[in-house]
């Protein structure tokens, strides 16, 4: 009798999750493009593209391997096994532990088979471990512990170059006169190409939808971008949408590359000496730091952690953030379009001018939570609900962050040129071209002094609060600014 195994397309490597001891002479693959993943949400279509071309070109690699693989359309993932399930006549279902906790239900309820989801360096089994015996969930004290399991930049029981972290370093604003390496291209097929035409829509040439592909675009980061990763690794440029960053987001939150093979390429390229220990153990940290951090984090809180809402925040979504012509903001706009081209920006855009911009604007964070979900290519449930309600708007009361990530305009032209020849001065609090990032910081912190005041590391911004001459002007203008957001004219 044929042994079915069910393969969510995020589990798209061989040597892993239930494929690894899969045998093709006796298993039959599963496989559902179910109409809730192509209809249920305004997906963007470049994040839509890369998952099913990703799934259908791993499916034929399975087939050219000798398996047998059901690909089935239905209206739900349950539908689509049922199908498979009464044609092979059998109930038994074997799967790698999903990475929802919707998910997890539906197999659950439907009687599979759950074996150990190991696409992580760390198992959940293990993560609740760590947890249980935190008084508080830092993921520096996580990623230390990480570095020492794992024997990853450690000498002799310390960490290589004499610092755990070397965040100071990794500061810089974008370069001036800079000549940024080129990217990868990747050519569509003709399986990305009939993919597109079913979702009317132009593949690009940004992102890989193969193993093959996606072990390029990590060989193109290690020997050109490595380097020199760290420095910039929290800039924002205009003159370039990805930096030195690694693009390998995607492929690692599908499976096509696993986190022990981007780590083992790293580790082998920082031992030739010729890559920075700032720029390796900066880019290691996201790798086995905060990446397993946050997925640990998304199981360990439970599925009610994303209705979180401790600030009370109601603004409805902004229309900047579906249209980048609503706003005059350079940043904002210029973040926007690059999401809207390419399905992808960076962290610290994501982080210190969406998110920021929803934090300090009061918006829902389940609507915002919802917009982050559909238009990234590399958002999947567990990413998203940790890094949007937990560090993006503080939403969970500061059960995985310790101070809400608020910045004003400051911030935003010290780590990029986004200002130069905006309409807005990020020096200002009040007037007509004073900064709506630099007004509404001064009013979310007023707006919630009382919760904040005994916030250690609040507390130095909060006392701010008392030096603000122009406090009842700033209230005033923000109330302006707040207006001309949901209208579009700001």
């Amino acid at each position: 009798m044929s042994q079915l195994i069910y393969l969510p397309f995020d589990h798209l490597h061989r040597k892993f999750g239930a494929l690894k001891n899969a045998d093709p002479k006796q298993d039959v693959i599963v496989m559902v493009e179910s109409a809730r993943m192509t209809t249920g949400r305004n997906w963007h279509p470049q994040r839509l593209h890369f998952l099913i071309s990703s799934a259908r070109h791993f499916a034929q690699s399975l087939r050219d391997e000798g398996f047998t693989v059901e690909y089935e359309k239905a209206p739900t993932t349950i539908d689509g096994i049922t199908k498979v399930q009464k044609k092979y006549k059998t109930h038994k279902l074997i799967c790698a532990e999903p990475s929802s906790h919707r998910q997890m239900e539906q197999l659950k309820g439907f009687g599979a088979e759950l074996v150990e989801n190991d696409f992580f360096l760390t198992t959940r089994k293990h993560f609740f471990i760590w947890a249980d015996s935190q008084k508080s969930y830092l993921m520096e004290t996580f990623y230390r512990a990480q570095r020492a399991r794992l024997n990853i930049l450690i000498e002799n029981g310390k960490p290589t170059g004499g610092a755990w972290n070397f965040d100071k370093e990794n500061r810089l604003p974008p370069p001036k006169n800079y000549t940024w390496p080129k990217y990868l291209e990747h050519k569509p097929d003709a399986i990305d190409l009939e993919v597109g035409k079913e979702l009317g829509f132009t593949p690009t040439t940004t992102w890989a939808t193969t193993r093959k592909g996606a072990l390029a675009q990590l060989n193109n980061f290690i020997e050109n971008h490595f380097a020199t990763f760290g420095p910039y690794e929290d800039a924002m440029a205009l003159d370039n949408w990805a930096l030195h960053h690694s693009l390998l987001s995607p492929y690692l939150n599908n499976g096509l590359l696993h986190a022990s093979e981007v780590i083992d390429a790293a580790v082998k390229k920082f031992n030739t000496g010729d890559i920075p220990i700032e720029s390796a153990e900066g880019f290691i940290r996201q790798v086995i730091g905060w990446r397993e951090y946050v997925n640990g984090m998304y199981w360990y809180l439970g599925p009610e952690y994303r209705d979180n809402n401790q600030l009370n925040a109601t603004k409805k979504l902004l229309p900047l953030f579906s249209d980048p012509t609503k706003t005059q903001m350079n940043c904002v706009k210029t973040i926007v379009t690059d999401i809207q081209d390419r399905a992808w920006v960076h962290h610290i855009p994501r982080l210190m001018v969406l998110s920021n911009l929803a934090l300090i604007t009061g918006t829902n964070p389940q609507e915002f939570l919802d917009w982050m979900r559909e238009v990234f290519i590399d958002a999947t449930e567990w990413v998203m609900v940790p890094n949007v309600i937990g560090m993006g708007v503080h939403a969970d009361g500061g059960a995985m962050m310790t101070k809400p990530y608020a910045a004003g305009g400051a911030y935003i032209s010290r780590m990029s040129n986004y200002c130069k020849g905006c309409a807005y001065n990020p020096k200002l609090r009040t007037g007509d071209t004073a900064c709506p990032f630099t007004t509404l910081y001064w009013d979310f912190l007023d707006r919630h002094s009382e919760t904040f005041k005994k916030n250690h590391r609040m507390s130095q911004q909060i006392f701010g609060l008392n030096r603000l001459s122009d406090l009842p002007e700033l209230k005033v203008r923000a109330k302006e600014v707040l207006k001309g957001l949901d209208a579009g004219t700001i």
